[in-house]
């Protein structure tokens, strides 16, 4: 049975509040599918030793107040309750092999949409499915986002070539050393002509620092403007009112890196994301040009949210200290939103949209968008409240075409509960 462990109750952070209200109610799947069946107990075993359950938010229940207002109580953790069997899904009737990744995506499509998570335990579960061997890890996205998540979640994995290691996340770019660059600048060609290096060295830096402050404002006022009536022409991509209520379809790409790579070494400074929303940018145009032929305009504008990550992924290591000195830092969701539009164009070469998308990326990195919508919305929540913001965050998804969002994972081939996973996909 449960019972309560007695420490103080403590408040959601105002973001957790925000995934909480009826209209953005979000839970994250993550599908990872293994190469034999699953043992349950082994599972419980890997999960009851885990960092999931060192993290408060994974042993607490959400309650209420007097006053209405959520907050995190801690519980002990009943692992029967958390880890629930799939005998027999409804689609599985002819598993050959070549429908596999069908039969899982229809199962997390018919969750999304049918099947809350319950308020009487920590908003939290693992289906383990016999056929295909799966398991499909749920998780409220009030218990974290999706650095954190993915970091927990990996936290019960260990690699393949040593089952004692637990997996290295690589969040990649070093940041250039600048320490002494001043110094450098007098000594090269003479102190007058260092002088005058370091006035425009200074001058540059204004010139930057005015330039994030413009493209910060004005990247805002258009969100602001986006929550209020200004919204993409209606095309067949569009949504529409109660789109979070409509029934999910779940479909897998599976996108080679290497050949990500080869595109971006074609263009001057272009990274991995200029390609991938490069290549939105091109499969939107084929797919509208598909559906409605000559009925879209050239260079109409298709507006995305993309979430942008506002703290640093820490190693599991320092995650687990954190988590055991009950550090504050780490909890709840810290990531704003960005509006990223592309265009829609007709008979244009591929690496033209891959060279659009990264002059667009590149303007959106010199400004603060992503953190302006986070605290704005933060203080919002605090002082207009939660049904206020809200509605504000829905009208932005609403007036939009797309969501787009990525969490970088690991290298290495990892195993769960002893069993090597053959693949892993994620989506809320």
């Amino acid at each position: 049975m449960t019972s309560r462990v007695k420490v103080s109750d403590e408040p959601l952070s105002p973001s957790g509040r925000l995934f909480l209200r009826p209209e953005m109610d979000t839970i994250i799947h993550c599908a990872l599918g293994v190469e034999y069946a699953m043992d349950v107990e082994a599972v419980k075993t890997t999960i009851r030793n885990s960092l999931m359950l060192k993290h408060p938010r994974f042993c607490s229940l959400l309650v209420h107040d007097k006053n209405g207002l959520e907050h995190w109580r801690r519980t002990e953790v009943d692992l029967d309750k958390h880890i629930l069997v799939v005998e027999n899904p409804a689609e599985a009737t002819n598993n050959d092999g070549s429908d596999i990744e069908k039969i899982v995506n229809d199962y997390i499509a018919g969750l999304s949409v049918s099947c809350p998570l319950s308020l009487d335990k920590p908003l939290w579960e693992v289906h383990i499915m016999w056929e295909p061997p799966c398991a499909v890890f749920r998780f409220h996205h009030a218990l974290g986002d999706g650095i954190d998540l993915m970091s927990i979640l990996l936290g019960s994995c260990r690699k393949v070539e040593d089952p004692e290691a637990v997996p290295i996340l690589d969040i990649g770019g070093s940041r250039k050393n600048r320490k002494g660059s001043f110094r450098k600048l007098w000594f090269q060609r003479g102190v007058l002509m260092g002088f005058l290096k370091m006035v425009l060295y200074t001058l540059n830096i204004l010139m930057g620092f005015l330039k994030v402050v413009l493209y910060s404002l004005f990247f805002y006022l258009e969100m602001v403007l986006r929550s209020l009536w200004v919204r993409d022409r209606k095309t067949v991509i569009s949504g529409g009112e109660g789109v979070e209520l409509w029934p999910r379809e779940v479909v897998t790409a599976h996108l080679l890196i290497e050949d990500m790579k080869v595109v971006k070494k074609a263009i001057a400074n272009a990274t991995i994301n200029d390609v991938l929303l490069g290549m939105i940018s091109a499969g939107f145009s084929k797919y509208l040009d598909h559906r409605s032929p000559n009925s879209l305009k050239k260079n109409q504008r298709i507006t995305g949210v993309a979430t942008v990550n506002l703290r640093k992924q820490l190693g599991l290591e320092d995650l687990t200290k954190m988590i055991e000195s009950n550090s504050r830092a780490r909890k709840g969701n810290k990531f704003g939103i960005i509006l990223l539009p592309i265009y829609y164009a007709k008979d244009v070469e591929p690496l033209q949209h891959v060279k659009r998308a990264k002059a667009t990326l590149d303007l959106k990195k010199k400004s603060l968008e992503g953190y302006f919508s986070y605290k704005v919305a933060d203080l919002a929540i605090t002082l207009l409240g939660c049904k206020f913001v809200s509605s504000f965050n829905y009208r932005i998804h609403s007036n939009c075409s797309y969501v787009i969002s990525n969490v970088v994972g690991p290298k290495e081939k990892l195993t769960i509960a002893g069993n090597p996973i053959k693949q892993c996909q994620c989506t809320w």
